[in-house]
């Protein structure tokens, strides 16, 4: 009989780092693929994005409705409710063998918990990575201690989740499903893009993504208002490509600001939702990657492009010598920036794997002949022969 593995999948990004294992499960014929889209992906203020998961050609077995309107702290901690609520329906009638998460978004928290009270076994990719500027973090480690089966983009991330207590022979350092999508991805050229964007590039240009910062003191508002500021500052020769923010605290507030700038600046365009083929079609034709996305981490690196990391979102993540961090001080992203545009990234190594990422979590998932005897685990202290 064929395991059903249901896969949950709330935001573009995730979603697209996914795809690769996704059509591995699909074509696996010991498997099922369950498809749970959630969150943003059925907001029209996102961009509406489960139309380009059935566009991919997947089939959504089920829609969790958990976004209120509101993207306040409050609005927030009931979507997590709603979700755990929304997926606890789901889950009794899709009755998975195994779930599968990835990352740290509030969404995935909220499946993590209502699989761990059904017994559902998860396997979970992404943990042990450490981000200091959101809370992120904290759901991340926690999914960790859900999970069963951990699939980790790097050594480091991979002896923080040993450090947790789990066990060494469930922790696989298989690198990130990134750079898998990247090489399954057509490009589109410089003349493609200026035609399906309506956008004209200018002799600079810069792909600029900037998330809400949940755990800073400074708001993400004032914070963003201090990059707008600097890429004033650059002058109209710089075409600025703005993609929109994760659907997090102060998220509307970053819009709005975004919106404000591009109507005013005829450099600039923005959009909420750009899809992966066009996205990494921009991070190869443009000059830099410029905000806090975790794409300006994991993804840039292969493209040999600069990434300009402002304020702490990413900080404690693994980096390529072609990622630069700066305060998010207008005056210190001017430098970075400007710094990015000079620098030699020809060179660069992403350090998170050489994009088999999927193959190599679809050949642990099949060697596993009972994924329910992964349920009662224990903590496994760290022992002296560890290395």
């Amino acid at each position: 009989m064929k395991r059903k593995l249901c896969a949950v999948t709330g935001t573009r990004s995730e979603y697209g780092l996914l795809v690769p294992l996704l059509k591995a499960v699909e074509r696996e014929p010991d498997f099922t693929l369950q498809l749970t889209a959630t969150g943003a992906h059925l907001s029209p203020e996102f961009g509406l994005t489960y139309r380009e998961i059935e566009q991919d050609g997947f089939q959504i077995d089920r829609k969790i409705e958990t976004l209120l309107s509101s993207d306040t702290p409050v609005g927030i901690a009931k979507s997590i409710g709603l979700g755990v609520i929304g997926f606890a329906e789901a889950f009794d009638q899709l009755r998975p063998d195994l779930l599968l998460l990835l990352g740290d978004r509030y969404e995935i928290l909220a499946a993590a918990q209502a699989a761990l009270v059904m017994k559902i076994p998860i396997a979970h990719i992404g943990g042990g990575d450490t981000t200091l500027g959101a809370f992120d973090e904290a759901i991340r480690h926690s999914v960790t201690k859900m999970a069963h089966l951990h699939f980790v983009t790097n050594g480091e991330s991979a002896r923080r989740v040993r450090q947790l207590g789990e066990n060494p022979r469930h922790i696989y350092n298989v690198g990130s499903l990134g750079i898998d999508r990247i090489l399954s991805l057509p490009h589109l050229s410089r003349e493609e893009l200026e035609r399906s964007l309506g956008f004209s590039f200018r002799s600079r240009n810069l792909l600029v993504t900037f998330h809400p910062v949940t755990l800073d003191r400074e708001p993400s508002g004032k914070q963003f208002q201090e990059l707008l500021a600097a890429l004033d500052a650059l002058g109209e020769e710089y075409g600025l490509i703005f993609t929109g923010p994760n659907a997090d605290p102060q998220s509307r507030e970053l819009t709005r600001l975004t919106r404000e700038f591009a109507a005013e600046h005829p450099n600039a365009a923005v959009f909420s939702s750009l899809g992966q083929t066009r996205y990494f079609s921009l991070i190869r034709e443009t000059d830099a990657v410029v905000g806090n996305s975790s794409s300006g981490i994991y993804e840039a690196p292969s493209f040999r492009k600069p990434a300009v990391n402002v304020g702490d979102r990413q900080q404690g993540r693994l980096f390529a010598s072609s990622v630069i961090s700066c305060a998010p001080q207008k005056t210190e992203i001017l430098k970075a920036i400007r710094r990015a545009l000079e620098t030699d990234c020809s060179k660069a190594v992403n350090p998170y794997g050489a994009g088999d990422s999927a193959e190599k979590i679809l050949s642990v998932l099949k060697s596993i002949p009972d994924y329910r005897a992964l349920l009662k685990k224990q903590f496994d202290p760290i022992r002296s022969d560890d290395k």
